[in-house]
């Protein structure tokens, strides 16, 4: 029996793997979808009470969805980094240290330099450690993905929960107070041929009916969300 030589041996060429680029088509998804087919709050139906208790007026609502895309972020981030030395029995006590620690910065940051944000916010930032958009990014995403797509899914779970909170806000703070971002926007004279703000917007109830409302007009529009959960 023969052997072969160098010559005679084939060289096999293993094709090189193309790198994904960082803003793809799939990558650039995990920031859109959640802003429509995805949304955490109108087709995912979590993150309902922050909703409905800080858009009385755009500015708490635009500061709440800033400390949540941070915090959504980067807990994203930081358990995808760590994924793999996560013991299975404990990978959501890790994952609450992670949120908890990435709140209180957000928390001491705002009684810095936001301090009167930071006291009509009150609980409700501390809240993000429980909200459930962040923790089922964690558990659904980042736990089975590589960092920089665990990053995008959850700056756009973030910008997608802000969304819905900013356009509930607007509506209530113009219809209930007259004003936008704290500006009066109806002028006074106004008040004095008969109208009146509509205080039924600052209520609860109107952010639930304002949502309402958005979850109809999107699955009139998109009708593959018509039957989702």
């Amino acid at each position: 029996m023969s052997t072969a030589t160098a010559d005679q041996i084939e060289e096999v060429k293993v094709p090189k793997k193309e790198r994904e680029p960082l803003f793809s088509k799939k990558n650039r998804e995990l920031i859109t979808d959640p802003l429509d087919d995805s949304n955490p709050i109108t087709v995912q139906v979590l993150g309902i009470c922050s909703a409905l208790a800080v858009t009385t007026q755009v500015k708490p609502a635009f500061v709440m969805s800033i400390c949540v895309i941070f915090v959504c972020a980067f807990a994203n981030l930081i358990i995808s980094l760590l994924r793999n030395g996560i013991p299975s029995r404990i990978r959501m006590i890790v994952q609450l240290v992670v949120i908890a620690t990435l709140v209180t910065l957000v928390a001491e940051f705002l009684k810095a330099y936001q301090y009167s944000l930071s006291k009509e916010l009150s609980v409700y930032i501390g809240l993000i450690i429980t909200n459930c958009i962040v923790m089922g990014r964690l558990e659904a995403f980042a736990m089975a993905n590589k960092p920089w797509p665990s990053l995008l899914d959850g700056i756009g779970n973030g910008i997608g929960y802000g969304a819905i909170l900013i356009f509930v806000a607007v509506f209530r703070e113009f219809l209930g107070s007259g004003s936008l971002f704290g500006f009066q926007i109806i002028p006074d004279w106004m008040y004095g041929i008969g109208y009146a703000n509509n205080g039924i917007m600052l209520t609860p109830a109107a952010a639930m009916f304002l949502i309402g409302v958005f979850i109809w007009w999107q699955r009139a529009r998109n009708q593959k969300l018509v039957d989702i959960s």
